[in-house]
Parts: structure tokens; sequence; C-alpha cells
């Protein structure tokens, strides 16, 4: 078997203790990977042509709880197994799309109506593993092959052919008196979708326009049953002491949190377009965040000069003021409206007051 005769370098890749029961049977462990192997490439396979699993008469909750299994940190096989796998198979180029498309099922969000024939090809062309290896081997540093299934996950998620670089903000605290998105609008900071065609989890920014509005910028998010066993995992991995990394997901996770506080909030990033809510009501969906943003240990550089920025925005008298009698009295179009006829009524008001008493003098006096 050829995987027998690379048993060596899968062992490296496995604590000792996971594969202590094969000590001494080099046979069986390639076995067993092979037939894990080959289960993961198939799955995937029919995963992202429903015909197949049809035909194999495979109902929707299985699917769903082998998706989930597929992502679990303990069920993880070398990728360097599935890459020899695909090689030496004859359908080797669908199984690499297929790959391409799971992967790309977990990634991808709802597309905005405006120009989703435009988003959508860019997606198509954009998210492919194997055309990003070959973009980024004309440049200096040639990405790394995933680790796992898991790993490929978070790589796309991340997009970390192009790592966040933080802005250092030397001697700024980055502490935060802002609870939720609720505050921040009240302070005249809307939140947006972020307008990137790849959606990024490492894409957030903040803009100031005018004298008290300000942009926060955030990447859309699907939320559905599979993302908190799904984020669990990649946080996990995250932690795992033999993975140098800078705690990207777990840092984003945090970050949301910040943002969400209860249910309205939730309605409010919904509205904006970067929360989809499959999951059923916002009040699940804040709880879910609070939940999984609990005792986070992320990273304090990534995104800290966004915290500053939005706490020097909230943080300023006047235009926290403008912010809140704009958000009081002027959050609704028909009560500017109001406001603007009531202006202008007053303005006739004063002239025609000023033209009776200064009545204005004709050519004969």
């Amino acid at each position: 078997m050829k995987i027998e005769r690379r048993i060596k370098k899968l062992k490296d890749c496995f604590e000792e203790e996971v594969i202590k029961k094969y000590d001494g049977d080099d046979e069986g462990l390639a076995w067993l990977l092979f037939v894990d192997g080959c289960a993961i490439l198939q799955y995937m396979y029919c995963a992202t042509n429903k015909d197949k699993f049809d035909d194999l008469s495979i109902k929707n909750d299985s699917v769903v709880f082998a998706d989930q299994d597929l992502f679990l940190l303990e069920n993880q096989v070398p990728y360097c197994l599935l890459k020899w796998l695909m090689r030496w198979s004859k359908n080797k180029e669908k199984l690499e799309i297929s790959i391409d498309k799971f992967i790309r099922r977990h990634v991808e969000v709802p597309l905005p109506e405006y120009h989703s024939s435009i988003f959508r090809c860019a997606c198509l062309s954009s998210l492919s593993w194997k055309q990003k290896q070959a973009e980024s081997s004309h440049s200096k540093q040639k990405p790394r092959d995933p680790t796992h299934l898991l790993d490929l996950l978070r790589t796309s998620l991340l997009d970390t052919h192009q790592p966040i670089n933080p802005k250092k903000q030397n001697g700024q605290n980055t502490w935060q008196s802002y609870r939720n998105v609720q505050e921040l609008r009240a302070a005249g900071i809307h939140v947006e979708r972020s307008k990137n065609e790849k959606r990024c989890l490492s894409d957030i920014s903040f803009t100031r326009l005018a004298c008290c509005l300000g942009y926060l910028w955030l990447p859309p998010l699907t939320v559905d049953d599979s993302t908190r066993p799904k984020f669990l995992n990649l946080i996990a991995y995250e932690m795992s002491l033999d993975f140098k990394n800078d705690f990207g997901i777990t840092s984003y996770i945090s970050f949301l949190d910040s943002l969400i506080d209860e249910a309205n909030d939730v309605k409010l990033l919904r509205k904006a377009g970067v929360l989809y809510n499959c999951l059923g009501s916002d009040e699940e969906v804040a709880k879910l965040f609070n939940e999984i943003g609990t005792n986070l240990v992320p990273s304090i550089e990534i995104y800290s000069h966004v915290r500053l920025e939005i706490q020097k925005h909230y943080n300023n008298t006047l235009r926290n003021w403008i912010a809140q009698v704009i958000h009081d009295h002027f959050s609704s179009p028909w009560a500017f409206i109001a406001f603007f006829g009531a202006l202008l009524a007053l303005a006739l008001t004063i002239t025609q007051t000023w033209y009776a008493v200064h009545p204005s003098s004709g050519p004969c006096n």
C-alpha cells in the first residue's frame, strides 16, 4: 500500500497517545488512515453534488451531523493524506473541486442583490485554494499547505495569505467604555457591511465622516446551527500549544461579542447585512455569541486601532451630544420632515411679521 510507505511522515502528524494502540502495526494504521481519507473525500464529493446523497438515501439530518464531525478538532486527519489520495485517484480534479466547493459553502454568505452576479463571479474565482496557491507562487513568500481541513477553513475565513497588520498605537489605552451596537448608534456610529467582495473575518475597519458620524465596517456572517461547533473548534485549534498563530478567529469572536449585548444589537447587525440569522430568534443569536465569547484570550494588537478610533469618537462630548440629538429626535425621516416644516413655517411667520411692522414704501410716498 502506498500510504504504508509514507507512514512515518503521517505518524509525525499525531500525538503519540493518539496512535499508541498502533505501535508496531504500521499496516493497520495505514489501512485506517486510507479508509478515513477516502471516506472524507467521498463525503465532500457527495456533499457538493446533492444528487449523490439522494442515490445513497442519506437524510439531511445525517448530512448536518457529518458536516460538523468533519470540523471537530479531534477528528482531523493530515491534509497531506488527502492530497496523496487525490493524486492517486483517476478523479483527482473532481475531488479537488469538491474540497474547494465544500469549504466555500462554509465561508460564503448571501449576496447583496444589487450586484449579486458580479459578486458571485468574484467569489467563485477568488476563493479557490488551488488558484490562491498558483497566484501566490509568484510572490516572495509561498503559502504553506493547510495542516488539515479545520486549518483550511480557518485560512479561508481569515484570508491569511494577506496577514493582519494592526497599526501600532504606542502608549495608547484601548480600553472601551461602550457596551454594544445600540450605544454606538446613539453616539453616531453606524455599523455597515464591509464592501470587500472577499468575505474575510479580519476585514474590520472604522471611518469618520462629517462632524458627528462614524462608520464601523464589518464582514458578513451567516449564523446557523453549525456556527457554535465550528467556531468553538476553530478557537480550540488556535489555543493548541503547538500551533503558532495570531488568534485571528478568537479575536474576531471577542470583538463581535463586545458589540452584542442583547437581541436589539443582533437586530441592528441583521438590518445592516452583517449577520444573517438562520438560527432562530435574535435572542438566540445574542446568547450564542455571549456564550462563545466568554473567557476568551484574544490578541491585544488585532483590531486595537479600530477599538481606539471608536473610543475616540465615543469620548468626544460635542460629537456625542449632536449624535444623541439626531438619534433621539430625528431617527425617522418623518421627524426630520416635521422639523424642517416647522422651521419653514417659523421663517414664513417671521417674514410676514417683519413686513407687517415695516411695510415697504411705495414710489408715490
